[in-house]
């Protein structure tokens, strides 16, 4: 066996549309990944691209590749299959989020990663390696300002689709809509920073864009040792924003815009407030602006290093992936009147993750 420095996993990207092109080039600026074949619905005819990767016009020849690692960044009815076939053939699999339409979806690709617990499998969760979110999880980690006591959350758009994606708008590929495609991340991290949510409240609506996926979601709610968190999903937001305000004990945190593909969210900061008896409710603060994005590399860096020295997925494994599918459900099925119209009794039910 190669030692660990001279190993070159070799890679294949199913869905090769802008998020499936930008991965590429992290996977290749990685000194241990090589993309040698992609494959893509606008692919008319199998070839190469300039450089030497292969084309291919669908997932099924993509897994003919002699391959180590797939990506997947496929829309969200047919990501699970994949990802499971990935699996079944000896593949490391990272896969882009949500990871699929429902919470079946993901128990069914769990079912199947256990039957090889020797290949690794990642979820696509990157906001979690933003470098302003790293330093916050950091400070609440440490204790430095005490317990969580809430967190108020904003991730919104200006509508749900471009040009070029109306899938999004269709429940039978998407799964959902706003909430599901863009709040994840934000649903996702206020776990990260507060736990598990045991007592939920929404008002979820399709009232504005008027397709049959959500356009909107407003959420209240709790964990067992009484943080709340409020959150408004939107894709009714003019202006794009994501904010996340985390108050403690001993001061507070304020995350305030992302450095996205789009670069639409604002700059990305990180504002430390350390509360004072006699601040007068004007305590000092310090705002740290971060004017590069390193998450897309480390998350590649953290994903090869978990194949090549046999270490656990540290975020986005399919255990959180499924947690925080189970919690997007749960808000959903918190609106009585949403979940009578558009949930089935097994979207309804997701169970708890173990």
């Amino acid at each position: 066996m190669k030692p660990e420095s001279d190993v070159i996993l070799r890679v294949g990207v199913a869905g090769y549309g802008s998020t499936g092109q930008i991965r590429r080039q992290h996977i290749d600026a990685h000194p241990r990944m090589r993309t040698v074949a992609v494959c893509d619905r606008t692919v008319t005819t199998p070839g190469e691209t300039s450089d030497g990767v292969r084309m291919w016009s669908d997932w099924e020849q993509l897994l003919e590749e002699d391959l180590d690692v797939l990506f997947v960044c496929l829309w969200n009815d047919i990501a699970p299959t994949v990802a499971m076939e990935g699996l079944k053939r000896g593949l490391h699999v990272f896969s882009e989020k949500p990871p699929g339409r429902t919470v079946e979806d993901v128990i069914k690709v769990r079912e199947v990663e256990k039957e090889y617990p020797h290949l690794k499998l990642k979820y696509g969760f990157n906001h979690r390696y933003h470098q302003s979110v790293h330093d916050a999880l950091k400070i609440v980690q440490s204790g430095e300002l005490g317990s969580v006591v809430d967190l108020r959350g904003v991730y919104g758009k200006s509508k749900m689709i471009r040009f070029d994606q109306d899938w999004r708008t269709k429940r039978e590929i998407a799964g959902g809509g706003i909430l599901l495609d863009q709040g994840i991340h934000m649903v996702d991290m206020m776990r990260l920073f507060a736990g598990e949510f045991v007592d939920i409240h929404s008002y979820v609506s399709n009232a504005f864009w008027c397709h049959d996926v959500e356009d909107n979601a407003y959420v209240l709610m709790r964990t067992a040792e009484g943080a709340v968190a409020m959150l408004h999903s939107s894709a009714t937001q003019w202006r794009h924003r994501f904010s996340l305000d985390i108050t403690l004990t001993e001061g507070g945190l304020s995350l305030s815009g992302i450095l996205s593909s789009s670069r639409s969210y604002g700059a990305e900061t990180l504002t430390v407030v350390r509360r004072e008896d006699d601040d007068r409710g004007d305590p000092r603060e310090v705002t740290t602006r971060y004017n590069e994005d390193h998450s897309w590399a480390e998350e590649i860096e953290e994903f090869a290093r978990a194949i090549i020295a046999n270490r656990e997925v540290r975020h986005g494994s399919s255990l959180e992936a499924l947690k925080t599918m189970q919690l997007v459900y749960e808000i959903y099925a918190a609106d009585r009147d949403w979940a009578s119209r558009w949930l089935d009794s097994a979207e309804m039910l997701p169970g708890m993750a173990k």
